[in-house]
């Protein structure tokens, strides 16, 4: 996608979440991990690419001990339908018998965050729960439910804090839903 081509999807878009908003359920879900995980040392693994944005500006919220590692599990690649589950890195730092903490940007369908979940347990985590900004509204069964959410989306094609748009907008601060003509 070119400049213009962004910049035209941006301006027909609708907003859904303000900065504000994402600021304040971002305070607000920080708070809730640290009531849970604070004398846990849990391990944090942000999934890649898509969490970066919310990720990084969470564990900054997390005052306590944590160990920070990444994985890279996607079903979408340029993708905007998901499609078979690529695994394009590991964590680098052994999940066994440890607290771990999943950061990913949206729950949507569930199914890429519960082949995480289920190989991170394999892989003999004691506990894995999971963090996710947005929880899509879609009215589908979901294989796994959030431990931690920010915000609900409607179930539209959204972009922004983390969440792309043919690669586009994941440095946006809000959060905005597209027309469905324009993907």
């Amino acid at each position: 996608m070119d400049n213009s081509e962004a910049r035209s999807l941006l301006a027909e878009a609708e907003p859904i979440h303000s900065e504000a908003t994402v600021q304040a359920a971002l305070d607000a879900v920080a708070a809730r991990i640290r009531r849970e995980l604070a004398e846990r040392n849990p391990l944090v693994l942000c999934v890649m690419t898509g969490g970066v944005v919310f990720c990084g500006q969470l564990l900054p919220k997390l005052d306590f001990p944590l160990d920070f590692d990444y994985l890279h599990a996607t079903r979408y690649g340029p993708e905007t339908q998901g499609g078979k589950i690529s695994w394009r890195s590991a964590p680098w730092i052994p999940v066994k018998d440890r607290t771990v903490l999943v950061v990913d940007d949206i729950l949507d369908e569930g199914v890429t965050l519960a082949a995480v979940k289920e190989s991170l347990k394999r892989l003999g985590a004691a506990e894995v729960l999971l963090a996710v900004f947005a929880d899509k509204l879609n009215g589908k069964s979901k294989p796994v439910s959030a431990d931690f959410v920010g915000l609900t989306v409607p179930d539209r094609f959204v972009f922004g804090f983390g969440m792309d748009i043919h690669g586009a907008w994941r440095n946006l601060p809000a959060i905005y839903a597209v027309r469905e003509e324009s993907i």
